[in-house]
C-alpha cells in the first residue's frame, strides 16, 4: 500500500469516529458542537495565519458575507446532526447525513441550471429508495428514532448548502484560509446560541473533555484534511468510493464500542444510500464530508 492510499485510509478511519465520540461525551448536542468547532478553529487560526496570511486577509475582505453564510451552514449542521445521535442509532443517522451530495445536486439543477446526467438521476433514486427503507424502519420503533432522522436529513440539507458556498469560494482560496473563516465564524455562532440557550460550558466530567478534544483532532482535523490531502495524488473516484466507508466504519464501531446492532432496514437501506451515491457521483470530484 502506497503512502497516498494509507493517508487516505486514515483519513476515513478518523472521520468514522465521530459519531462515537458524540456518544460518548456527556453532553448537549450544542454544547459538543461548540466545543468541536472553537477547538478545531484555535487549531486552524494559527496555522492559516502563519502559512496564509495574505489570502486570509484577502477572502477576509471581498467575501466575508458569503464566508459567514457558508459558516453559518456549517453551525446548524453540526447543531442537528449531533443531535440526531441522541434520538436514533449511530448507522441510521451517518447514513442519512451522507446523502448530501444528492441535496447538493438538486440544488445545483435547480438554482444554477446544470444538467443532471441519467447515471445521477438513477443514483439519486436509488439513495431515496435507501432513506425511506432505513426510515420504515425507524419508524416503527417509534416517532424518537423517525424524529433523529429527520435531523439527520435535516444536516444533510445545511451541509449541502455549506458545500455549495464552498465550491464557489474555494476556486479562489486555499482550504487553510477557507477552513479558519468558516470554522471561526461556525464556533462564534454555536457558541452565542449555547449561552443564549442557558447550556453550560463547563462543569462536565474528564472523560467528556476528552470527547470534545478528540472530536476536534481525529475527525475534524486529521480526518478531514486527510481526505482533501488525497484529492491532489489518488483519482476522485478512489476518494469517492473510500469515503462512502465512513457509514459503515462507523456503524462497525457503534457495534463493537457501543453495542448498537443495526436492524435489517438500517442494512439494506444503508447499501441502497452507498450504492446510490457511488452510482450518481463516481465521476465528479466529491465533497468532503464534515461529521
Amino acid at each position: 500500500m502506497t503512502r497516498q492510499h494509507l493517508i487516505l485510509t486514515l483519513g476515513v478511519v478518523s472521520v468514522s469516529f465521530a459519531a462515537i465520540f458524540i456518544r460518548l461525551a456527556e453532553a448537549p448536542a450544542l454544547v459538543i458542537a461548540t466545543y468541536r468547532l472553537c477547538l478545531a478553529s484555535l487549531f486552524v487560526g494559527p496555522a492559516a495565519w502563519i502559512h496564509s496570511k495574505q489570502e486570509l486577509r484577502c477572502l477576509a475582505k471581498n467575501n466575508l458575507i458569503p464566508t459567514l453564510v457558508s459558516g453559518a451552514f456549517l453551525a446548524v449542521h453540526f447543531a442537528l446532526w449531533i443531535a440526531s445521535l441522541s434520538y436514533t442509532t449511530v448507522a441510521s443517522s451517518v447514513v442519512l447525513v451522507t446523502i448530501n451530495p444528492v441535496f447538493v445536486a438538486l440544488a445545483s439543477y435547480f438554482l444554477f441550471h446544470e444538467k443532471l446526467s441519467k447515471q445521477t438521476i438513477l443514483g439519486i433514486g436509488v439513495c431515496l429508495v435507501g432513506a425511506i427503507l432505513i426510515s420504515y424502519g425507524d419508524w416503527r420503533l417509534g416517532p424518537r428514532p423517525l424524529f433523529g432522522d429527520l435531523l439527520a436529513l435535516l444536516g444533510a440539507l445545511t451541509i449541502a448548502g455549506y458545500f455549495l458556498i464552498g465550491r464557489k469560494l474555494r476556486q479562489t482560496t486555499g482550504l487553510l484560509s477557507y477552513a479558519c473563516l468558516v470554522y471561526s465564524s461556525a464556533a462564534l455562532i454555536l457558541l452565542a446560541s449555547t449561552l443564549a440557550s442557558g447550556y453550560r460550558l463547563f462543569g462536565y466530567s474528564t472523560a467528556t473533555y476528552v470527547m470534545f478534544g478528540l472530536l476536534a483532532l481525529v475527525p475534524q482535523l486529521l480526518g478531514h484534511l486527510s481526505l482533501n490531502w488525497s484529492l491532489r495524488f489518488v483519482s476522485a473516484t478512489l476518494v469517492t468510493t473510500a469515503v462512502l466507508g465512513e457509514p459503515v466504519g462507523a456503524t462497525a464501531l457503534a457495534f463493537a464500542i457501543l453495542g448498537e446492532t443495526p436492524t435489517i432496514s438500517q442494512i439494506g437501506g444503508g447499501i441502497l444510500v452507498l450504492v446510490g451515491i457511488f452510482v450518481a457521483f463516481r465521476k465528479s470530484k466529491p465533497q468532503m464530508g464534515q461529521r
